[in-house]
Order: C-alpha cells, then structure tokens, then sequence
C-alpha cells in the first residue's frame, strides 16, 4: 500500500486567506484508491452547499465549493478529473490530452463518499475502486486540489504546486504524486 500525507496551497495571486487548511491523505491499495481531504479553519465564511439527500452526477462543480482530484497514467496524456461537492454531488471526467476531448467518464455510476461538516472542520473521504478505467499495475500521477467559494463571492483555488501563470489544475506536471 501506498500513502501520503498532502497540504495544499492556495494560488499565490488569490487573495490570501490564512484562516483555512486544506490538508489530508491519499492511498493506492492495489486499485482502490482512498482520499480524504480536511479543510480546517473559519468555515462560516465559505459557501458549503448543504447535504443533499439524493446525492447524483451534477455539472460545473467546480463553479463553487469543490474538492477535486487529477488522475492521469504515467507516460500517458490521459487523464480523469473527478470533482466532489461537500453536498454529496459528484462527477468524473475523462481527457485525451491537455484539456482535450473532455467527456463524462460513464464508467462510474456512482461514486459515493462521505462528508463529516463540524463547526470548525470539513472532512470529505472517498474510497474509489479505479479498476473500471485503469490497470492495477499502471502507475498513476494524482494532482490535488480544491475549488473554495467564500460567502462573499471571492474564490481561491488550492493545489499542491501550482506551475503555471494562472491557477490551471490540469497541467500534467502538477500532478506531483506518484502512486
């Protein structure tokens, strides 16, 4: 089994906001991939969409508060964006290349996870059995990030690095671990 620890950082020409820590671990075992995120801080002033009792595949997640990950096979151009809102919605994408050929990965019905909102801590697990759309013995690269909307409407977006000139999640050489 593989783990990691992780701790995001916010893209440095958003407004900063030092009350928040997103921060978590990732783990491959075989091909069940487990990830949980934790965003610690002043959580009355980000927009948290409430939890929803039909949690379903939804669109432009990443239009407000979001938890997302970038999955992409090492040596390979490919790569699956997965997208998980703290209401329980969901959605995983599917690239050729460098933001190419986007459509919805069908091989995912489902994607449940849980979501634990506390006064001052968000916690949001998924555990994921990727042998629908990878090999176990593929070696993957995972970039992690987080979409955070503020009730005020500012929005920062956090990553592990950011490598490029504007907060882009999709650049291959982001995706800095290794699993």
């Amino acid at each position: 089994m593989n783990d990691q620890t992780f701790s995001l950082q916010p893209f440095p020409y958003n407004e900063s906001f030092p009350n928040l820590k997103i921060a978590g671990n990732i783990a491959r075992n075989a091909n069940q991939l487990t990830i949980c995120y934790t965003l610690e801080g002043d959580l009355k002033e980000i927009a948290i969409a409430p939890s929803s009792n039909e949690p379903s595949r939804k669109y432009e997640l990443w239009e407000d508060t979001c938890f997302e990950f970038f999955l992409g096979i090492k040596d390979s151009q490919r790569y699956w964006e997965f997208n998980l809102s703290p209401a329980g919605h969901w959605n995983v994408y599917h690239f050729d290349a460098y933001r190419q050929g986007m459509q919805e990965e069908t091989a995912f019905e489902k994607l449940p996870f849980s979501v634990q909102n506390q006064a001052d801590a968000l916690v949001l697990m998924l555990d994921v059995d990727l042998g629908k759309i990878i090999s176990a013995k593929q070696a993957i690269e995972i970039g992690i990030t987080t979409v955070i909307k503020y009730r005020a409407g500012d929005v920062t977006y956090s990553a592990l690095t950011h490598k490029g000139t504007e907060a882009d999640f999709h650049l291959r050489d982001s995706f800095i671990i290794e699993l």
